[in-house]
């Protein structure tokens, strides 16, 4: 062989070397200097159509969001089992709302969907033509010239919860809140900001059965083979973060940042923890509570990892309200109402409302490495015209499965949440989310 023909065999076995061919290695990006960002909307924002007709004021809307959360602690009690039991309730006890939608375009041409997003789900669902028990917004898969379905043989059909091979195309059927759905197995090209991802694999509903399924699907986020982290970890390095504003902003409208680039600097982490019973969601050590300058006498065992039965504490984006075990949440409160020294009255889900004005003590939870004390606006909620002021936090469940502390939505909002799948870690940093 002549040099030559070495050193451009050399060189051709380098760049495969460097440039190994993955999954997704079709995108053509420079993953390592990538970022792109969505516009995060809650449900009832002034840009949203799943706003209710009649105009509520955002405290109105908090108190119904905190009705609908119980349906949230039950569903993520289980996956934690491995369950799907589902209690019965009224439909305004049970129904579950999403809480933050992104705009994603599906197909060629584009289809604008209102996703919502889902720290605590990996694959992604929306309501598709022919849909029985969908809502009117329907992605119609026969104008899409990239859209196709997946066959059984699939590896992609392995890896979505209770898949059915009745025919040629793989289906699969999940339980989300009160409801159940039946889907397809297909795909099509995702555009993330100005950013595509062909052959994104998804479930095209075929049938719903309840009412806690999002309206136009719903974006997994979680850690499974199915989540964006996974279809897109060659373009984002499996890392996002999202930043919340409170209920006190007039567009209520943040950010849902993909990518390693841009993430903030200056931020405290914590490690992730892994839970093989379910290993999508997001756990992490919660070592003590502290009120004010109490570092609160709660059970250990109430703040335990423990992955045979799935207790612990997770971060999730679609429970408004943090819930605490029992044990957890009576130390937080009995210290909360000594500091406050007022009388105590209740309120719809809250147990630790005032009548009066207060000045609320400061609540810090106490992570691995990293300690997050609530500004006033992520502790305190209040009624319409200000007159009671709650705590706003309460008791996980009271089911067999309860066993999760769940740091909710309003106690991460004016904060950037980031998520660093590589690094294993969860990082909090505040920041104003406009």
């Amino acid at each position: 062989m002549s040099s030559l023909s070495l050193l451009l065999l050399c060189s051709l076995l380098a760049l495969v070397f460097f440039y190994p061919s993955q999954g997704y290695s079709n995108l053509k990006h420079n993953s390592h200097s990538h970022v792109s960002t969505l516009k995060v909307m809650h449900v009832y924002g002034r840009d949203s159509p799943f706003r209710p007709s009649k105009s509520l004021s955002w405290e109105e809307t908090v108190f119904d969001m905190a009705r609908k959360d119980e349906a949230r602690l039950v569903y993520l009690s289980s996956l934690v089992a491995r369950r799907s039991d589902v209690p019965i309730a009224s439909a305004r006890q049970i129904i579950q709302s999403a809480t933050y939608i992104v705009r994603v375009n599906i197909g060629t041409p584009a289809q604008t969907m209102l996703m919502a997003m889902d720290t605590s789900n990996d694959a992604a669902w929306i309501p598709c033509n022919g849909c029985v028990g969908c809502s009117s917004k329907l992605f119609d898969s026969t104008k899409s010239t990239t859209y196709h379905t997946l066959g059984c043989q699939s590896a992609q059909c392995m890896q979505v919860p209770n898949p059915t091979c009745g025919g040629s195309v793989c289906a699969f059927n999940q339980t989300y809140g009160s409801s159940s759905f039946s889907a397809n197995l297909t795909q099509d090209t995702f555009l993330f900001a100005k950013d595509p991802v062909p052959n994104y694999s998804f479930g095209c509903l075929q049938n719903v059965t309840g009412n806690s399924v999002p309206p136009q699907g719903l974006l997994g986020l979680g850690r499974g083979p199915m989540s964006l982290l996974s279809q897109t970890q060659d373009l984002y390095r499996s890392t996002f973060s999202y930043c919340l504003p409170n209920f006190k902003s007039p567009n209520f409208s943040g950010s849902l940042r993909l990518g390693p680039v841009a993430q903030p600097k200056r931020i405290k982490y914590t490690p992730l923890l892994k839970n093989p019973r379910r290993s999508s969601l997001y756990y992490v050590n919660l070592n003590s509570i502290r009120v004010g300058s109490k570092v609160l006498d709660i059970p250990p065992s109430a703040l335990a990892f423990n992955p045979t039965t799935g207790a612990g504490t997770i971060f999730d984006s679609g429970t408004v309200f943090t819930r605490l075990v029992t044990p957890a949440y009576n130390a937080v409160r009995d210290e909360f109402r000594r500091r406050i020294k007022a009388n105590v009255s209740s309120l719809g889900g809250f147990d630790t409302c005032y009548t009066v004005p207060i000045v609320s003590p400061t609540i810090t939870f106490q992570f691995t490495g990293m300690n997050v004390t609530l500004p006033v606006d992520n502790i305190l909620i209040h009624s319409t015209a200000g007159s009671i002021t709650c705590l706003a936090m309460a008791a996980a469940p009271d089911n067999v499965n309860s066993v999760l502390n769940v740091i909710a939505n309003m106690q991460q909002q004016n904060h950037r949440i980031l998520f660093d799948i590589p690094n294993s870690r969860i990082g909090v940093a505040r920041e104003p989310c406009t």
